[in-house]
């Protein structure tokens, strides 16, 4: 096969360097284009198990991730602050298990330090690399909270995620626009009702 031709399409170009993708891993996916109804061998579909098996080796990258690294550094000298800290609506796509159709959602986090914090982008990796995998939503977000009360060891975690399933939406009952929620709430925001209030209302629910 040309695995350059890929370069010759705009839409289709792929980061460098590219892995190798083994024998039987494009094999698989030409047996699922030939089962689908389609011809593997049509110029169209030529380079086709290539670029799929790379896209799921991007899709899953969170597999090679171990998401509590990101929460390792931690901050101190925050003057004394000691409030609910909160990154919202950041947004992620996962695959499901079940179909590996796509997940496509936002997730709120937040927290309630006790004597140290962490960079907020680091909260953003950590949901991509629990996200980067297959994954049902409920797993997800319980992995979220855990890793987080796990390695900052806060007061409480909150975890609140938001998302459209393609298994629903593009097959089977076939509904789109409904988005299934799920939440997590650990320590203060799960055993203290104003917490819990506060929290919930910062997150706009």
């Amino acid at each position: 096969m040309d695995e350059n031709r890929a370069a010759m399409d705009g839409d289709l170009v792929e980061p460098a360097p590219r892995i190798p993708v083994p024998d039987h891993v494009a094999a698989a996916v030409r047996t699922i284009i030939e089962w689908a109804g389609d011809d593997p061998s049509r110029e169209g579909l030529l380079d086709t198990p290539l670029r799929v098996a790379r896209a799921w080796k991007e899709y899953c990258a969170g597999y090679e991730d171990d998401p509590g690294v990101h929460l390792s550094r931690t901050f101190e000298e925050v003057g004394g602050y000691d409030e609910i800290v909160m990154l919202r609506d950041i947004p992620f796509q996962s695959h499901c298990e079940h179909h590996m159709a796509p997940i496509l959602g936002t997730a709120t986090i937040a927290y309630l330090p006790r004597d140290r914090v962490v960079g907020i982008s680091k909260l953003a990796r950590v949901l991509h690399g629990f996200a980067r995998r297959l994954q049902v939503q409920e797993r997800l977000t319980a992995e979220v909270a855990d890793c987080i009360w796990k390695h900052l060891k806060p007061a409480g975690v909150a975890v609140v995620i938001e998302a459209s399933h393609g298994c629903m939406t593009a097959r089977g009952v076939r509904t789109p626009g409904v988005a299934m929620v799920t939440s997590r709430m650990m320590g203060a925001f799960r055993d203290d009702e104003r917490s819990r209030r506060e929290v919930l209302a910062l997150m706009g629910r």
